[in-house]
């Protein structure tokens, strides 16, 4: 089939490469402009053009894909499918109406569980067990088509935001081929979702990151796995923001956001028991043990 590639983040790199290798024709890819990254706003491709170097495929980078021109330029390509996986911009009738078969979205949840921009935080920020990639047909809804494809995958205990983005990075390939497949042989099902189990998982802003140590311990700590390495969970010392990394639960009950120091760990009490911090970075610093960042700041107050 003639496949049209719509992404952006690195979720979708492992997804394209096996696109490339299999038997589907890759005749197009819509990705976001180059834009500026880093301290030093170097412009920089996205990674899903990154990482079709050495191939010829075109590529279109539109600022907005609802514009005329790229819907034109879309439909040239004949495609006849639509994959769509990280593309960060909700796709118009006017492309969405293109392939001659389908539009699949590749959601990075078991959905109806968590629609929206950042499901894989929310997963581990909920406690969730479990999570996946659902293959869906879209239609002009914030992630509401109707479901043809699901795989499970267990939440680990020590999953951050970034091991549970590479898991599930690994297991959307062959999620989509085997849809592909299934409408190669028109014996894809549809199955409309169930939108009264549906939650919602909002793009993230860097002040989501911010610990409440009101908050139960076993909270805080999904929320430091959750947000690693985006957009980073942070507590405000009385010398700057630190950013917190790891932390393990221990039973201390003290009043919320007091800061004990013992054999060379940190301890912040939350709203039931506490947490010792592990690797931390204080603002303007290199990541470290909290052992190295005791032996430069041997005292700290969290900021009031």
């Amino acid at each position: 089939m003639r496949i049209v590639f719509i992404g952006a983040g690195e979720i979708g790199v492992p997804t394209l490469q096996a696109m490339l290798q299999s038997s589907h024709e890759v005749v197009g890819i819509v990705t976001q402009p180059d834009k500026p990254v880093g301290r030093s706003q170097l412009i920089e491709p996205p990674a899903i053009k990154k990482a079709l170097t050495g191939t010829k495929i075109p590529v279109l980078q539109p600022a907005r894909i609802k514009d005329p021109r790229a819907i034109e330029e879309i439909r040239a390509l004949k495609p006849d499918v639509i994959v769509v996986i990280a593309y960060g911009q909700i796709l118009p009738r006017g492309v969405l109406e293109i392939p001659k078969i389908a539009c699949l979205n590749l959601h990075a949840s078991l959905l109806p569980r968590w629609r929206g921009a950042a499901p894989i935080q929310a997963a581990i920020v909920a406690g969730d067990r479990e999570t996946g990639i659902t293959v869906m047909y879209m239609d002009e809804g914030l992630d509401t088509g109707d479901i043809l494809l699901r795989r499970n995958i267990d939440i680990l205990p020590t999953d951050t935001g970034g091991t549970l983005h590479d898991r599930l990075a690994a297991v959307a390939p062959e999620t989509l081929l085997e849809s592909l497949n299934l409408l190669a042989k028109g014996t894809a099902p549809r199955s409309p979702q169930e939108n009264s189990l549906a939650t919602y998982a909002p793009k993230l802003k860097r002040e989501d990151g911010k610990i409440d140590w009101t908050e139960p311990a076993d909270a805080i700590e999904r929320k430091i796995r959750a947000f690693d390495p985006w957009p980073g969970a942070f507590t405000e010392l009385t010398i700057g923001k630190l950013k917190i990394f790891s932390a393990k639960i221990i039973n201390l009950q003290e009043q919320a956001g007091r800061v004990y120091f013992a054999d060379g760990d940190i301890a912040i009490t939350a709203g039931d028991r506490a947490l010792a911090l592990g690797e931390v970075q204080l603002e303007g610093k290199r990541r470290m043990s909290t052992a190295e960042f005791l032996r430069g700041h041997p005292s700290i107050m969290l900021a009031r």
